[in-house]
């Protein structure tokens, strides 16, 4: 009995053993390994930027963390196909006992999750600057960067909770994770084969499943925009998406697809971007010189101008130069950034092309022949110029400002100054913006000219002789914030005295937003939420506007001051010279269009609506009434336009009709 026993339980523990160590079953723990991590990954993710999310529920979070699970399935999947492959294909019993083999399926599942759980981690990080998953066009953004090593050490010590929970996650995948087995040889090698046949088969199929989310043949490949059925606001999608399921879904997305709304009679009516040369229109300032400021991460909420009721009237915000300015400007109520990356301003501030999909420069269509306001001013005889502290090609600045016909540019390479280089990204803004005013005063008049600060940026660095002297703020990008602004006040200070000074008009925007501490702007609107303003020395052109104004809108309107005679490409519209009642601003929040009136906010998705708030009776954006709103008039005539404006897009960048017939 004894005897039977002890046998028996032998051939229990040879066939557990089997079933334990088969090639199946380590996958398959293997697999459900990178999925918990994935999980754990995502909770750390909502937990490092919670101030970026708006009342998340425990039941809304569970809801956004199982739609996560369809996206990190799919990622899993398609980076380990090759790892199911080796370890599963029914290969002859000795190619896999052999340790060379063994080793080689190992390093297929260790390498690719390895970058995966890496990007993923450092998406935590860079997620706070762009409200959106990173996608493969990062590559691009910043290939021309040589200083890219020292900002990621320097964020991998700022933001070293980040750092030290991914060496903690991938001591963890490495410790638990299942090395192959030695197979056992077996008696029948028929049965093997078969039976091996069947597991990869049944493995193929639920891999193809898996990626695609669907079995029908019919069924769309999941992609980013499905992240929205779990989600309540778009930003919410970077809790379900991971980094590397949007990193390899961009690959797909390299060019645009037509869409079809109207026919071209009907969408020309609805939208065109042309603008036709006014009957008559004698301004007085023809000639005038034009400078424009694009300010590095500079939010709307940053400037005490606009935010007199924060904080219950106590609020002063972190500008004080630029708070006096705006005394005596023309703004607005309602001002908006296209999107959310640096290298998404230039084309919309400097040639009127609004932000679809990705941005401009980084599309197939960068090489288009296009209209910007230096072509259209060089063409009265203006001189023009671009400045840009970084070195030569950071973000695409320099070869965008070239295509936009600037015919000069300036940057790190050509400062000539005292040493200021901030060790990072490029010349202190003090320094740089002398430089600047250096050569304003050598460019030959009229001239067209447009600087990019650069110092309120990430490492969100100040010189040392003013580490003590600007508020600290919230976040340390805020002092960077007050030093910009008193480097404004240095050029300015030093510009009144020079003779083109009066006979010029200033432009200030921001690139985008950054760092939001006040719930007011932590929302579709305030997240896109910058000062566009005008400025002109003798206070002609002042006042806040009870309006609205976007990027796309510098460009018309600079060309309506200056009274432009001919017609012009522009998706933006004249706020100066020809404003309007029910007009428009359109925008992109990742993955929907946004659509402003002067009340409502509409976002779209292509196919439906899918959300509408009113953000003057809910400034913080709590209530989504698409339900109650979607088929009212207002919204409707919102949606029509919105439609007409994709379709001229898309239609106009694919066919490179980007400027007026007669220009070409």
């Amino acid at each position: 009995m004894r005897l039977f026993f002890k046998m028996d339980m032998t051939h229990a523990d040879s066939w557990g053993r089997r079933i334990w160590y088969h090639p199946w079953i380590v996958v398959a723990c293997n697999i459900a390994l990178l999925m918990v991590l994935y999980t754990i990954s995502r909770l750390f993710f909502y937990y490092v930027n919670r101030d970026l999310f708006s009342d998340i529920s425990f039941s809304h979070m569970m809801e956004l963390c199982l739609g996560g699970t369809v996206f990190d399935r799919s990622t899993v999947l398609f980076f380990n196909s090759l790892y199911l492959l080796l370890a599963l294909f029914p290969w002859p019993e000795a190619w896999r006992s052999d340790p060379g083999y063994r080793k080689a399926i190992q390093w297929s599942y260790w390498i690719p999750n390895t970058i995966c759980l890496i990007a993923n981690c450092m998406d935590m990080v860079y997620f706070r600057f762009t409200d959106r998953r990173t996608t493969c066009r990062v590559f691009t953004e910043f290939q021309h960067d040589n200083n890219l090593l020292s900002i990621f050490s320097q964020a991998a010590v700022q933001y070293w909770y980040v750092t030290v929970f991914g060496i903690v996650l991938l001591a963890t995948f490495f410790l638990l994770s299942r090395r192959p087995p030695v197979v056992e040889k077996r008696r029948n090698p028929w049965v093997y084969y078969i039976t091996e046949s069947i597991i990869i088969s049944l493995t193929a199929f639920v891999t193809v499943v898996g990626i695609r989310n669907g079995v029908h043949m019919y069924t769309r490949v999941i992609n980013v925009s499905y992240a929205l059925e779990y989600t309540n606001e778009p930003i919410e999608t970077g809790i379900v998406l991971n980094t590397p399921f949007s990193m390899i879904r961009s690959l797909e997305n390299l060019g645009f697809e037509e869409v079809h709304y109207y026919d071209e009679q009907e969408m020309e009516e609805i939208f065109t971007p042309i603008h036709p040369a006014p009957d008559t229109l004698v301004t007085g300032h023809e000639g005038m010189n034009v400078v424009i400021f694009i300010l590095e991460s500079f939010s709307k909420e940053y400037i005490g101008f606009f935010n007199h009721d924060l904080d219950n009237g106590t609020y002063q915000g972190y500008t004080p130069f630029l708070d006096s300015l705006l005394e005596h400007s023309r703004s607005y109520r309602l001002s908006l950034a296209s999107g959310r990356k640096s290298i998404e301003a230039m084309p919309s501030t400097l040639a009127s092309l609004q932000l679809m999909y990705e941005s401009y420069i980084l599309t197939p269509y960068s090489t288009n022949d296009i209209s910007s306001l230096a072509h259209c001013l060089t063409e009265k005889g203006y001189s023009s110029g671009f400045w840009h502290g970084a070195p030569s090609g950071s973000m695409g600045f320099n070869a965008f400002a070239r295509a936009a016909g600037f015919q000069s540019n300036y940057g790190f390479e050509q400062y000539d100054g005292p040493e200021a280089f901030d060790g990072t990204w490029a010349v202190w803004d003090d320094e740089f913006l002398q430089f600047f005013l250096r050569g304003l005063n050598r460019q030959p008049q009229p001239f067209c000219t447009a600087i990019f600060t650069a110092s309120s940026h990430q490492p969100f660095k100040v010189p040392e002789q003013y580490r003590d002297t600007f508020p600290e703020g919230p976040h340390p990008l805020h002092k960077c914030i007050g030093y910009s602004d008193h480097a404004l006040r240095h050029f300015f200070r030093c510009a009144r005295t020079q003779p083109w000074y009066q006979n010029t008009l200033f432009v200030f925007t921001a690139d985008h937003t950054n760092e939001i501490t006040h719930a007011e702007y932590n929302n579709a609107k305030g997240l896109f939420e910058i000062p566009i303003f005008f400025y002109r020395p003798d206070d002609s052109l002042t006042g806040l506007q009870d309006d609205m104004i976007a990027q796309v809108d510098i460009m018309p309107s600079v060309l309506g001051y200056l009274g432009y005679d001919k017609p012009y490409f522009a998706f933006g519209e004249d706020v100066l010279t020809r404003p309007r009642e029910h007009r428009y601003i359109v925008n992109y929040n990742y993955p929907v269009h946004q659509i402003f009136s002067d009340s409502l906010l509409v976002q779209f998705d292509e196919q439906k609506v899918t959300a509408v708030y009113n953000f003057k009776r809910d400034r913080v954006m709590k209530h989504n009434l698409v339900d109650e709103m979607r088929d009212t008039e207002e919204v409707q005539h919102m949606v029509r336009y919105l439609k007409a404006y994709i379709q001229q897009y898309v239609s106009r960048m694919i066919n490179n009709d980007l400027k007026v017939k007669d220009e070409k």
